[in-house]
């Protein structure tokens, strides 16, 4: 069986609803996973945009989610798990608020199942892009769900 990330708010490829941008309520969707292959330990989720002037830009980056979950609720409190520093600066999920004029922006929610149930070498308060190089070397599989996002 392969890993698969989805939401009920969102199909891949389209639109992210108001509730789950900055500028609206800002929670983070409802994300239900399966297909956890076998040895999965534990959870890392990366919320990032290629799309952003600057390059990359991250959004949201909680780890440390037990193996046996399977979703995570809508603006769920995540704060039992790790958390990284998006680059907003804030340990929690923020949600796309492209520049407006920039266009559609991609936001890839990336899952990864891993081998440990903590990741190893995280301490303190890590950036996003630190939690996922740290979860590499623990990667099993990966899978991905991209919304879309406009500034209008």
């Amino acid at each position: 069986m392969t890993l698969k990330i989805e939401s009920p708010s969102f199909d891949s490829n389209t639109t992210i609803p108001d509730d789950h941008v900055r500028e609206g309520r800002n929670l983070s969707p409802e994300l239900r996973w399966s297909g956890a292959p076998a040895g999965t330990r534990s959870f890392a989720l990366l919320v990032e945009d290629p799309d952003a002037p600057s390059g990359m830009f991250r959004h949201w980056a909680v780890y440390d989610i037990p193996g046996d979950r399977s979703s995570l609720g809508e603006g769920e409190d995540v704060s039992a798990y790790g958390a990284g520093v998006n680059d907003f600066g804030t340990l929690r999920y923020e949600g796309p608020q492209p520049p407006k004029g920039h266009g559609v922006h991609h936001y890839h929610f990336r899952l990864a199942a891993l081998d440990v149930q903590r990741i190893p070498g995280l301490s303190g308060k890590p950036s996003a892009a630190n939690v996922w190089d740290k979860a590499q070397p623990h990667l099993i599989e990966q899978a991905e769900l991209v919304g879309t996002y406009e500034t209008r």
